[in-house]
């Protein structure tokens, strides 16, 4: 079967002859016209008109030709029905339907300029809608890094390269050295802070503190990296000492045993007493070896 449409084609009159080529007719010709000739020669080569007006292969409200064949020979390929979106989108100027569109647009803009035969156009516009279906069918939900371990190692590296840097190009100030040698201060005492007075002797607001603390704690707010110093002095106690978990909790500032064990579980995975148990075990093996 022929089919002939208005020449210099860019995204519908390469989309809809690669669709019925792959779904429709294998054996279709396809013959590109002055937008004037394309009915008197659709006639003359007994030839079916499409992506003009008043045929029926052609636009429908906000349909693309492309959607109405999909239409009209009932493709139900899932690819098919997104690249649907993607051609319609790029071929009424509406980007926002996939966010492919702009792209589709732009690499057709960019061969029907380098091309100026049409045939030869449409042959290569064939190469890349078979791209477009393989990555539709096949790669639809993938991202470009998540099967290039290479590439994503660089582009952690980047963005961490860059924080380091940013942080590197500031100046640690004075306050952040007296805050550590007051917070090792407490670590082996009962953990008692108080930001405010903590505050006061620094001579800093404590809004001030509180917004700055965590760009030289470890990225924690005052409050995290408290209990982070607690969860592992409770570790080391639990390791090497004999006090009970009460007195372990006591001796590193909670408030009680329930929730030195809540916070202690979400830390490291394990209740104290698991992990009490579990560091017994590994101690009595490596004894008996």
């Amino acid at each position: 079967m022929k089919w002939i449409t208005r020449e210099r084609p860019k995204i519908d009159r390469i989309a809809s002859p690669w669709l019925i080529k792959k779904f429709v007719d294998k054996a279709a010709e396809f013959i590109y016209v002055p937008f004037s000739q394309v009915l008197d020669k659709a006639k003359e080569l007994d030839a079916v008109p499409f992506d003009i007006p008043n045929v029926e292969f052609t636009h429908y409200k906000e349909q693309s030709t492309f959607d109405y064949i999909v239409k009209k020979y009932e493709i139900k390929d899932p690819a098919i029905l997104i690249i649907a979106d993607i051609v319609r989108g790029a071929d009424t100027d509406r980007h926002d339907i996939a966010k492919e569109s702009a792209g589709l647009w732009a690499i057709s803009a960019g061969l029907s300029y380098n091309i100026t035969d049409d045939y030869q156009l449409l042959e290569s516009g064939m190469v890349i809608y078979d791209a477009l279906y393989s990555w539709a069918t096949h790669l639809y939900k993938q991202n470009h890094l998540q099967n290039s371990p290479f590439e994503n190692m660089l582009h952690e590296v980047y963005h961490k390269f860059l924080k380091e840097k940013k942080t590197s190009n500031k100046k640690t100030p004075a306050w952040v050295k007296d805050l550590k040698a007051i917070i090792q201060d407490q670590i082996d005492t009962q953990f008692t802070f108080d930001l405010k007075k903590i505050s006061n002797d620094l001579e800093l607001n404590p809004s001030y503190l509180s917004r700055e603390f965590s760009k030289y704690f470890d990225d924690l707010n005052f409050g995290d990296y408290v209990r982070k110093l607690r969860i592992e002095k409770a570790i080391t106690l639990i390791q090497d000492s004999t006090y009970t978990l009460t007195e372990i909790a006591y001796m590193t500032g909670f408030s009680d045993q329930s929730h030195f064990t809540r916070i202690f579980k979400q830390s490291t995975g394990k209740n104290p007493s698991s992990y009490r148990k579990k560091t017994l075990k590994s101690n009595s093996d490596t004894k008996g070896k």
